[in-house]
């Protein structure tokens, strides 16, 4: 089994970012905790952080025929990428949105995701510890769908 993961724009500043929303677990460590889960559950991980919108859509259209599955932190572009929704529309496997905090308590314009509906489900306001569940949660996904 390959799972994705896509970072969004300024994932990549996790650790010094608004430490009081967002924590002080940087990237890295989120990726070798998920890493780390990954070999337990046997499957293989391959993750991206881009500023670029275009670049996590090139990521995906790379591994569409690849992968069983992703998890996306659209940062954000959550609010306004239309292209991101429409690639991830298109893939043949699931996707689980994930956000370290939980968004509809935050800014109100920042409780609206476009990418949500593309998806087959949310995680978020758990910290690091959304990127955990999903992984978990996607890996379950495939698998019973596998059987």
């Amino acid at each position: 089994m390959k799972i994705l993961v896509l970072h969004g724009p300024n994932l990549n500043l996790f650790g010094r970012r608004e430490p009081h929303i967002y924590g002080t677990t940087t990237l890295q460590e989120i990726n070798d905790r998920l890493l780390a889960l990954a070999g337990e559950l046997g499957i293989g991980l391959e993750t991206i952080q881009s500023n670029h919108e275009g670049e996590l859509i090139d990521f995906l259209h790379e591994h569409i025929d690849a992968a069983q599955g992703a998890l996306v932190n659209p940062a954000g572009l959550t609010q306004h990428g239309v292209p991101l929704h429409d690639a991830i529309k298109a893939m043949p496997f699931p996707v689980i949105e994930v956000h370290m905090s939980n968004i509809a308590a935050r800014e109100p314009w920042r409780a609206h995701s476009i990418i949500s509906p593309a998806v087959k489900g949310t995680v978020q306001g758990l910290g690091p510890h959304s990127y955990l569940a999903a992984l978990r949660g996607l890996h379950d996904i495939v698998k019973s769908s596998a059987s």
